[in-house]
């Protein structure tokens, strides 16, 4: 394929229940895992407004994928776009000589997405599109791709990434990858959980690991993609502990062997460190593993639970979640430890902290009191607000997309552990449902 561009703990398992063993034992039955599909269950129309037409098919049978909508769902899914209906179009151009303006100002379009997708040979397809902007009448971008029939969503999601950065400044997220967990119960009541990494919109998904009552979670992704840290054990008897596998090839190996238990990994930015929460003696302390070294760091030590950690994007600063006041918040240390600053005051219970991309903002987990449960709330260190973004009474794992624009979480539909997404502003939600099963634990990679 070529182009241009072709090619935490988390939750409150770990953040509220606070022991890790409580934490496995209590993720809820389901039945088989199968492949996600998005349904967006609330948006505002007050993004640009956007005209994606349907790419028009040179080649024999029908089309091997419907670009437009993959670009459509994914522009829509971000919260800065409102996608005109293809009903509303007064005609169907599919390059830029076809295009009339005025037909796309009059359903006050401001930008035009227009595209073919043509058969070259045997699985082989060439595909090419041009951003307009209807006001300026010009092209804002024009490229065109070579794939595979399985490389088409790959394309597509490629289009909306440089769409959305043409139209924002923001570099696109859409051509990435997301980790989750997923638990079914066999008929001999036996818990099978599967290691699955999927596209960003749930396409794709693959099984990484398989295992049979032996708790998988916390799925951290390495920041070249090539790796996932996560929670598992040996066997029945042993301890918790971190595993590193490799995505391309499934080989996997515990980090280090600890007198206790590990758990809730974290990437250093650089890829050479993980955070870990160290369970041993009768305490719960946030430490630094070297990856190829094997050597360990105690960043806390203090007779509280401390756990969930989690690394600015400037690898300088650690946020974790601690007891030490009588509730779970959130407090910030140097990577060279030192002295605990406590971060959130609002609020009964705040856990599962993490960084967006730049460094401004903190997804977590906020249980705001009176018997709201807990829900998914962005942190401003500057300000000490906390801007809450779900309804939920059991939303927990949140992490941020690449580019900071989404925010991806765990949360319940009825008794069904589902994904969810919700855009950084709120204004979009959507649901990531599996066929059958529970799904818990969502990671966003940083790269593909």
């Amino acid at each position: 394929m070529t182009s241009k561009k072709v090619t935490s703990i988390k939750g409150v398992q770990y953040a509220f229940m606070l022991i890790v063993v409580v934490a496995m034992a209590t993720i809820p039955p389901g039945t088989a895992a199968g492949a996600l599909t998005i349904e967006i269950t609330q948006g505002e129309k007050s993004g640009i407004p956007i005209a994606a037409v349907p790419f028009r098919w040179h080649g024999t049978g029908n089309p091997p994928e419907n670009l437009r909508g993959i670009v459509a769902a994914d522009l829509h899914r971000s919260g800065r776009f409102e996608l005109l209906p293809p009903a509303d179009f007064l005609s169907r151009p599919s390059e830029v000589s076809e295009v009339r303006y005025k037909d796309w100002r009059l359903i006050k379009a401001e930008a035009l997405v227009v595209g073919r997708i043509t058969e070259k040979g045997p699985d082989r397809f060439e595909v090419s599109f041009q951003l307009l902007d209807v006001y300026r009448e010009r092209v804002k971008v024009a490229l065109r791709y070579t794939a595979s029939a399985d490389q088409l969503r790959q394309v597509a999601h490629q289009i909306s990434d440089r769409i959305f950065y043409e139209m924002t400044g923001i570099k696109g997220a859409f051509d990435t990858r997301i980790a989750y967990v997923a638990m079914n119960i066999t008929e001999e009541n036996d818990r099978v959980y599967q290691l699955m990494i999927a596209d960003s919109d749930g396409h794709n998904a693959q099984q990484i690991l398989k295992t049979t009552n032996l708790p998988v979670l916390s799925p951290a992704w390495s920041p070249n993609g090539q790796w996932l840290a996560y929670v598992s054990f040996s066997d029945n008897r042993s301890g918790a502990n971190v595993w590193l596998q490799d995505i391309s090839t499934g080989s996997r190996r515990p980090v280090a062997r600890f007198d206790g238990s590990a758990s809730a990994p974290a990437w250093s930015p650089d890829g050479k460190s993980l955070a870990l929460t160290v369970s041993a003696k009768g305490n719960t302390d946030i430490y630094v593993l070297g990856v190829s070294s094997g050597e360990m760091r105690r960043l806390t030590k203090h007779p509280a639970i401390d756990t969930e950690p989690a690394w600015s994007p400037d690898g300088r600063y650690l946020v974790f979640t601690s007891d030490r006041n009588g509730r779970p918040h959130i407090y910030r240390v140097s990577r060279n430890g030192g002295k605990a600053e406590r971060l959130t005051r609002e609020g009964k219970e705040n856990a599962g902290a993490s960084y967006d991309p730049i460094g401004n903002r903190i997804v977590l987990v906020t249980n705001r009191g009176q018997g709201a449960g807990y829900q998914i709330g962005v942190f401003y260190p500057e300000s000490g607000r906390t801007d809450v973004l779900t309804d939920g009474t059991l939303d927990e794992s949140p992490t941020f997309s690449p580019n900071g624009a989404m925010i991806l979480y765990a949360t319940r539909m009825g008794s069904e552990g589902v994904l969810a997404a919700v855009s950084a502003d709120g204004r979009v939600r959507q649901v990531l449902k599996v066929t059958d099963g529970d799904v818990r634990e969502p990671a966003w990679a940083a790269s593909r």
